[in-house]
């Protein structure tokens, strides 16, 4: 007799405990969490365009990304109007290398 008590008892307090675990979402819901931060949140513009290094020292084609973070605008080199590096003297892939374009104040627009 003494062990068919304990069983229901024990089978109470988990029916109370899983009741709690179901309500909970209901009494304090969690906000929707949609988005996920990359490690590195830039944005590419389409298309390949002549950068032109802010000291007027050199002119050469690439990919144009801004970093959403700070507002720096990133130029990757792709020596060529295609959309990625091509080195046609070598057999390996080439690495592009950005090249610091200039900023967007982005922190003025809370002004």
């Amino acid at each position: 007799m003494k062990s068919a008590a304990t069983t229901n008892v024990l089978l109470l307090l988990i029916a109370i405990a899983l009741l709690a675990i179901a309500i909970e979402p209901f009494v304090t819901p969690r906000p929707a969490q949609a988005q996920v931060m990359a490690d590195y949140p830039l944005y590419f513009e389409p298309g390949v365009f002549m950068l032109r290094a802010p000291d007027g020292t050199s002119q050469i084609y690439g990919k144009v990304a801004v970093d959403m973070r700070t507002g720096r605008i990133w130029g990757f080199p792709t020596y060529g109007q295609q959309p990625y590096p091509v080195d046609v003297a070598s057999t390996k892939p080439p690495t592009s290398r950005p090249i610091v374009l200039g900023r967007f104040a982005f922190d003025d627009t809370d002004k």
